[in-house]
This record gives C-alpha cells, structure tokens and sequence, in this order.
C-alpha cells in the first residue's frame, strides 16, 4: 500500500478543517430535489412556427429541480430551473401561491428559471397563437400545465424539507459556442451570425457543498438560445446535455441550469443531436473547471427584492389594419390579429403598457448580486448591469418568472429585425415596445439593488 507522507495528510486536514470553518461561519442550509418532466410523446413542441406535428419521442429527459438555501437568520430562497421554452405569468404565480401556502415563502424569494429549450413541449398559455395546432392538442397541453404546476410546487416543499448544513461557493468559467445572430444584410438585419455582435461568454457557478465537502448541487448559467435541435423529439438541447454530463463528473450533486440575457445569441455551429452534445460538453468542462480552481465562499446574510412594473409599447395599429392582417395567409399574423380585434370588441381599446413585467433581485452574502428578469432579454441589458455593478459580482437572468416577449435594449429597438419588431408578432402584442423600456427596466433594477444592499 502506498503511503501518504505526512505533509500531504496535514494539507488534506487543514482543507476540511476550512471547510467546517467556513460552514460555522456561515450558517447556511441547503436542500435539493429533481423529478422528470418529459411528457409522452404527442404533444407540440415549442419555439419554433414551422412546427406541424408533435413530438414523437426524446433524445433525453426534461426535468424540473429545485434548490432552497437558508441563512444563518433563517430568511429562504428557492431557485427552480425547468428544461421548458417558458412560463406565461398565470402560471408562474400560480405555482407560487401554491408554494407559498405550503411553505410561508414571500415572492422575493422564489424564483423560476426556464432553459427555453426549443425541443420541449408548448406550455400552454406562452405563445400559443405561433403554432398551427391541431384539434386535440389544446386539451392535452392544458393537462401538462396542470403536471407541471403540481410538480413544481411538491418539487419547491421537498427541497426545502431537506435543509441541512452546507457551504456555497462561488466562480466564473468561459464557453464560447455562443455567437450574435443579428446579422446585417442589405441595411437592415436577420437572423443569421454576427461575429462582430456583442456576446456574453460568462459562465457563472455557485456550488453547494456538505460540511464534509461533497458537492450536493451545482448551478450555472450561460446567455445563449438552446436552439441547437428543431428536430421532433423532446431534448434539453445543449443545456440539458451540459445539465448531465456535469452531473457525470460530480456523482451525486444535481446540476441545475438557467439562462442568461441570451435573447440574441444563437450556438454555433447548430444543427444536429451531435452539435447539442458537443456544446453542451464544452459548457460542462467550463463548469468542472471552475469548481476544480480555488472557489471563493460566500459569505454574509440573503436579501431578496421582487416588483412589478408596467412597460410601455408604441404606437398601435388601427383597427383597419388589423382586419387586413387577419387576413394574411400566414397563420401567427393571422392569429394574432384575430385575437386582437376580439379584445378591441370587448374592450373598447388595445392595451398600450404590459402591467406586470417583472423584475427580482438576490443578494448572495456580502458577495453575488443576482439580477433575475422576465422576457427574452438581449446581451446589453446584462453587459450594462455589469458595467455597473461589478463584473465578477453581478450574475444576470433571462427568462425568469414570466416570458412573455423579447426584451430589446433601445439600440436594438433603433436597428429592427426579429427581436425588435416581428417577434412580437408571436408573442401576441399589437407592436413594438417603446423606446423607455430600456431606461424603466435599469431604473427599477437600480432601486431594487439599493434596496437590498
């Protein structure tokens, strides 16, 4: 037998003797559960209009997990990812009251973090009007909707029954399989690649450890589409892939994904399951290599802020021109148009602000400063936020709580194309949003920071 010398076993002491330090410390308590979401095969698949007929199997499983951290004071939070393109906001504040009367948890404090992964099922109420569903299939997403709000809320009460003692840690690794897709062409811009574009390659980790320093989960982020596939089979595209080949290197610890202000990032290449596994590979080893580097523990007391606020759009169509529209032989146009002049019947008017968009932040200690926003949001919301608050300290969500269009910056809103102008077309909004949403958005992130400095 091999024999340690002696300065090895006195370095290995003293680095869990720093690990039961650190957690005396700090005080922290962290639970954490997982279950399977993937639907049989037959329901619709998200994200993508050219869909025209369900799933038909899966490439591997979708899943819901949820993580409750607890202070040394005892204030709670509860992260939940889902592998879902995203939630509409009846939902998301339905499974929270649900959460919140069996827990006693304020809304600050639960958060949902959707992959947006475009090979999952339709959950219905989120843009339902994009696809050409067939007869049966209103009935069959409803009833998903139902599973998943039940899950969600079983899912949040086990995780926080299985508090105990923990340490967390965190850091910061790269990927760079994310590339820009707005594309100029012919002076104005699709979708396609933009190497030039503005990009996020940051991936952000927090990691949970036991007192005796085994990792119990691993959460990370990464701005980018899960776009990979558009084939017909349930997949977690490249996030779900990194989501279990993290979890293949740490046995034991559940690995849990959100998505960062990737509204207008695409991977690259993309394509095929092979191109999904190898992004998702390289997003994996970025993850393991953080946690194999010195992680700098967190330290200090949470603080939670959570508000809504009401974004302005432009100016409306008149009601001649969505009768024209519904005539159009594309079916979102026609939808949407449809279902717009239904509303101008029973209200007498168009809406011209969404009231509830929402915006939430988590103060990690002393340390993580988590920005956590509804919507499709693109790279310079989170690039601004940064700038502001710290690079290295500031971590950045997209899709969280409620996605219910994209969420362009003012530059964006100037230069058109898809994430600007026609997507909200599948959304089912009468325009565009106004150029103010940008300053609203920062101003309300801005108040809430200082709230819970």
């Amino acid at each position: 037998m091999t024999r340690l010398p002696l300065w090895t076993w006195a370095l290995l002491g003293a680095t869990l003797l720093g690990v039961g330090e650190a957690h005396a410390e700090s005080g922290y308590q962290a639970g954490v559960a997982k279950t399977i979401i993937t639907p049989e095969p037959g329901l619709w698949l998200a994200g993508y209009a050219g869909r025209n007929k369900p799933a038909e199997g899966k490439a591997n499983d979708l899943y819901a997990k949820a993580l409750a951290l607890q202070d040394s004071k005892g204030t709670r939070l509860v992260l939940v990812t889902l592998d879902v393109i995203g939630l509409p906001r009846d939902l998301s504040e339905e499974m929270y009251q649900d959460i919140r009367q069996k827990t006693g948890l304020p809304r600050e404090a639960v958060v949902f973090a959707c992959s947006h992964t475009h090979t999952g099922p339709v959950i219905y109420g989120n843009l339902m009007d994009m696809y050409p569903l067939t007869p049966d299939q209103p009935e069959k997403l409803k009833k998903y909707r139902e599973f998943l709000r039940q899950t969600v809320v079983k899912l949040v009460s086990e995780a926080v029954a299985e508090l105990r003692p923990a340490q967390l840690l965190y850091g910061e690794g790269t990927a760079r399989f994310a590339i820009n897709r707005r594309q100029p062409r012919d002076k104005s811009i699709v979708l396609g690649q933009n190497p030039q574009g503005p990009v996020d390659h940051s991936v952000p980790v927090l990691a949970v450890r036991d007192p005796q320093g085994k990792i119990r989960a691993i959460v990370f982020g990464y701005a980018c589409h899960n776009t990979t596939l558009s084939f017909y089979q349930y997949c977690g595209d490249y996030a779900g892939f990194a989501q279990e080949y993290v979890e293949e290197k740490f046995p034991g610890a559940v690995a849990m994904f959100w998505t960062g202000c990737g509204g207008d990032a695409n991977p690259h290449p993309r394509g095929s399951l092979e191109l999904a596994q190898k992004h998702g590979r390289e997003l994996a080893d970025a993850v393991a290599d953080v946690l194999r580097r010195e992680l700098t523990p967190i330290r200090g007391h949470f603080r939670a802020a959570y508000s809504t606020i009401s974004l302005p759009l432009d100016k409306l169509p008149s009601k001649e021109e969505l009768q024209a529209q519904s005539l159009s032989k594309t079916h979102a146009v026609q939808a949407r148009a449809k279902l717009l002049l239904r509303l101008w019947e029973m209200q007498s008017k168009l809406d011209d602000h969404y009231p509830h968009y929402p915006v939430q932040i988590w103060r990690l200690g002393d340390d993580i400063g988590w920005i956590m926003l509804g919507g499709e949001v693109l790279v310079d919301y989170a690039l601004r936020f940064k700038k502001d608050f710290g690079d290295k300290r500031t971590w950045v969500m997209g899709y969280a709580n409620d996605v219910m269009a994209y969420i362009p910056s003012v530059r964006v809103l100037k230069e058109g194309g898809y994430e600007a102008d026609s997507s909200m077309i599948y959304y089912g909004f009468p325009t565009k949003w106004s150029p103010l949403i940008e300053e609203l958005i920062v101003r309300e992130v801005h108040a809430l920071m200082n709230s819970v400095k």
